[in-house]
């Protein structure tokens, strides 16, 4: 007799009258209904081909595969990365663009600028200049509201230093959890830090091309429309004045929201040396020559940057010598390897694939068809004020759907670029003010990765999923606001227009 023994606890036994047999996978509906969808959608574009009222054969398909990949974005858990470029991958297989153009979108200055820009980023971060500069910021702060201006300021500055938002967020991680603990009898203005800091970064990165991959792909889906696109510099010019007004705006809000007035009234002492906790990277004494080096080098790339039309030298290129300054061997505070490691290369290849799809948007017209076919009602006859309001709010609530801020431009982008000239408005002032209003992205803790991040800080209260649907409830209105006003106020001023030019 054999005797057989469980390790854990024995199968069921089958249910009475039906055999024993294996599980059966079924088909998720957020799976299944796309499909469905696809070929419904499909066999429609075919008939509206046919008819003569639909797009031709490779717009169809690149808004068929559009298509799916935002319903994945939205509706699924599948990496953005993924969807991305497999989206892209469906477009060279059905021939709407060449494998060549697909693997050139790796190789494009915009990329190259983004990897430069994390590489010198790791540099700065090893160096321990940038938590040195957080923490004699928020030291000279002697009332609250000084003190969340200051974090303000600081985190504003961050936007040249780290071209990323979750980067910039895990840079200031460390400076919120030492101020925390200073703090930690003020649970009051603690939380509200928690949610000024995240809240700040993801208003601020607007002041930068750099500042998320998002304006990079606005910046090449405008230029491929219309042939010009936005230099760091004017980037800057028109950006880090909104971002100024949003994060101080935000800053009052917030203070507003989650302090009371005797909290405001409070004097506060927050001293350098209180932040001093990480011997590996004192905030005292004298620069370290690796935070000279850093800091001379930061001021190097940023005036290269800012001064490109006196030299000509092309920003990619101004990034990739500062980032092999920042990892040589006699300079650097770290080496290049390390500072690899640093890179978010997931990110590098979904703005890549993106590209690949917005330029295929364009090129085969079927942006333009999108925009005359669906949203034709808020072009013709409409005054160009009414399609500005409309954009700004699709686009300030389209993280609901779209958490990736990449994967928003790339939905939205090519079809306010082609809409644009119907209601009489210029298409990169209407792409700009769309990128500025997707910046908000308050609501859900899932919503953003800095929201997130600071969601979840072990051993430190921070906010709740509540105190964000409260916090987005005035600061939506306020954003959406504040983007209108430099839209037709502000930008025309610096040189970007609103109306189309006749």
């Amino acid at each position: 007799m054999t005797t057989v023994e469980y390790s854990t606890t024995p199968p069921p036994d089958p249910a009475p009258g039906r055999p024993d047999r294996p599980a059966v996978n079924r088909i998720s509906p957020r799976v299944l209904l796309p499909v469905v969808g696809l070929v419904l959608a499909g066999l429609f574009g075919w008939a509206a081909t046919r008819a003569g009222t639909g797009p031709g054969g490779a717009a169809t398909v690149t808004l068929l595969v559009f298509a799916a990949a935002v319903w994945f974005w939205t509706f699924t858990k599948v990496d953005d990365t993924y969807i991305a470029l497999g989206a892209a991958t469906l477009l060279v297989l059905a021939g709407v663009i060449d494998t060549s153009e697909l693997f050139a979108t790796l190789g494009d200055e915009t990329v190259w600028l983004l990897l430069a820009a994390f590489v010198i980023a790791a540099g700065l971060t090893s160096s321990g200049l940038t938590r040195r500069a957080a923490a004699f910021v928020v030291a000279g702060a002697g009332t609250p509201r000084q003190l969340v201006h200051l974090v303000t300021a600081s985190m504003v500055v961050t936007t040249y230093a780290m071209p990323s938002t979750s980067g910039r967020a895990a840079l200031a991680v460390p400076v919120f959890t030492a101020l925390a603990a200073v703090l930690a009898e003020r649970p009051k203005l603690v939380r509200a830090l928690s949610v000024l800091i995240p809240s700040v970064i993801l208003l601020s990165a607007v002041g930068s091309l750099l500042g998320a991959g998002a304006h990079l792909v606005t910046s090449q889906v405008v230029a491929a429309a219309t042939g010009e696109g936005f230099s760091f510099v004017t980037w800057m010019l028109l950006g880090l004045p909104l971002a100024l007004a949003c994060s101080h705006v935000c800053a009052e809000i917030v203070l507003w929201m989650f302090t009371d007035r005797a909290e405001r009234r409070a004097p506060v002492h927050v001293s350098v040396a209180d932040l001093d906790n990480d011997p590996a990277q004192p905030v005292t004494g004298p620069l370290t020559v690796y935070e000279s080096r850093a800091a001379l080098l930061l001021a190097a790339v940023v005036t290269l940057w800012c001064t490109e039309p006196l030299h000509h030298v092309h920003p990619a290129i101004v990034a990739l010598i500062g980032a092999l300054v920042a990892t040589s061997p006699r300079y650097g505070a770290t080496t290049l390897n390390s500072a690899f490691k640093t890179v978010p290369w997931s990110m590098l290849l979904f703005l890549s694939a993106t590209l690949a799809l917005g330029t295929a948007l364009t090129t085969t017209g079927a942006a333009e068809w999108v925009a005359g076919a669906l949203l034709g009602p808020f072009t013709g006859g409409t005054a160009p004020g009414v399609f500005l309001v409309v954009i700004v709010l699709v686009s300030a609530a389209s993280h609901l759907l779209i958490q990736s801020r990449s994967a928003r431009s790339a939905v939205l982008i090519p079809v306010i670029v082609a809409l644009a000239p119907l209601a009489g408005v210029n298409p990169a002032a209407a792409a700009f003010a769309s990128t500025a209003a997707a910046g908000f992205c308050h609501t859900l803790p899932s919503s953003a990765k800095p929201v997130g991040m600071f969601a979840r800080l072990e051993g430190v209260p921070t906010y709740t999923p509540p105190d964000l649907l409260r916090l987005s409830a005035v600061l939506a209105p306020a954003t959406i606001a504040l983007v209108l006003v430099f839209t037709w106020f502000v930008w025309p001023l610096l040189g970007l227009p609103v109306l189309q030019p006749r």
